[in-house]
């Protein structure tokens, strides 16, 4: 092959990214004129923000309407809608979020008019549930929640049935892989909830063991964000992850703990509270929420840097009594005041709005500031309670 010239071939190498591009989202809040809101609606909706930002979302822009009454259709009234419409053109969204749950068909009927993606605030925390659980049952939690609220929108997944209008021609092997999709997920559902109650009864057991042992359990409450898991790795390094986010972690924790009196507790962190949460979501972590029904105290944990910390003490005592929690023995931790610019005397300036039933105590979580007064607090309260129960024994 002498004469022949060498040819070189450059073979070009191109990269594809693995991760999906960032989703433009536009933010919608409606609130209903006369409505018992304990949030503002710019409140609401900036926490939605830092919600889409958690779920890997760039905010291009919100929109907010205020109504006498909300439509059936689509939430929106008329021209908010076509506002709405005209935004897509202007910021160059593709993916809306409302901050009210919508119904089935308001999502249909949205999507159909925008051509974009439609969630609703209780898929977001959904996503960001899912992609926080890393145990085992956490994931199993999460997925039986996603699951019962994919159900009654199963509809919108088959536009092309859609688009046929039903009747003559819609009937046959369309129909069939609807109703086929509707059972396989029906039948999910009851292999989800039979592994969790698994998982409940081995908590169970998990309980009743801890229970011979005589240890008090001290349960971590509190707003999502609030420092619960810093105030545990700072206590007990228990190494849990951290993150100035939303629901940076989800997965419950139990770690030993001594009191200055010497007497042993078990601190348990659980899943952060969060206003609107999905009831899908209570019901699928009932499991992990029971660990709060057998806690002797509660450590309700509230940063104190939120412009809106009343409110969301306010929602985290709301929950508590829906899970018929309010009667149980409270400690109130005043968290991040090493990040407060102004020295005043907030136990004074903040207890007429968090309640003057419980202890309070100031702390820094992440500098340890407040901590020993905090763990003496919690001896002193515990000891309180058993000396209570045992005088009602006796009476008894």
């Amino acid at each position: 092959m002498a004469g022949l010239k060498e040819r070189r071939i450059n073979i070009v190498r191109v990269l594809h990214p693995t991760q999906p591009p960032m989703e433009n989202a536009l933010l919608v809040g409606v609130e209903k004129k006369g409505a018992r809101n304990t949030w503002p609606l710019d409140d609401s909706l900036a926490e939605l923000a830092q919600l889409a930002r958690t779920a890997g979302a760039e905010v291009v822009g919100t929109l907010s309407q205020r109504l006498d009454r909300l439509t059936a259709a689509y939430l929106l009234g008329k021209g908010k809608l076509e506002e709405l419409t005209s935004l897509k053109r202007e910021l160059g969204y593709d993916l809306v979020i409302f901050d009210e749950e919508l119904s089935p068909t308001q999502q249909r009927n949205i999507e159909r008019v925008l051509q974009v993606k439609v969630i609703d605030r209780t898929a977001l925390i959904l996503d960001i549930f899912a992609k926080r659980a890393r145990t085992h049952e956490g994931r199993l939690q999460v997925e039986l929640a996603q699951h019962e609220y994919l159900l009654p929108r199963l509809a919108g997944r088959w536009p092309h049935l859609e688009r046929l209008g039903g009747g003559i021609g819609t009937r046959g092997p369309g129909e069939t892989q609807l109703e086929s999709d509707r059972r396989l997920i029906k039948h999910k559902i009851q292999r989800l909830k039979k592994d969790i109650e698994e998982v409940r009864k081995q908590r169970a057991m998990y309980r009743r063991r801890r229970s011979r042992l005589g240890m008090p359990v001290v349960a971590l409450v509190g707003y999502t964000n609030a420092g619960k898991s810093t105030l545990l790795n700072t206590l007990s390094n228990a190494e849990v992850f951290v993150e100035d986010k939303l629901f940076s972690t989800l997965d419950p924790v139990t770690r030993r703990l001594s009191l200055p009196n010497n007497q042993e507790v078990l601190l348990t962190d659980t899943v952060g509270f969060i206003q609107k949460l999905p009831p899908t979501l209570v019901a699928a972590f009932r499991a992990t929420l029971e660990e709060l029904d057998e806690a002797d105290l509660l450590l309700h944990v509230v940063d104190i840097t939120q412009k809106n910390a009343a409110e969301q003490s306010q929602t985290v005592d709301d929950l508590l009594d829906a899970l018929n929690l309010g009667a149980k023995p409270r400690i109130i931790a005043i968290n991040k005041i090493d990040l407060l610019t102004e020295d005043s005397e907030l136990i004074d300036r903040y207890s007429e709005q968090f309640g003057s039933d419980s202890e309070m105590v100031l702390i820094s979580a992440a500098k340890g500031w407040g901590l020993d007064r905090m763990l003496q607090l919690i001896a002193d309260t515990l000891g309180k309670e058993k000396a209570s129960h045992i005088s009602k024994e006796q009476l008894g």
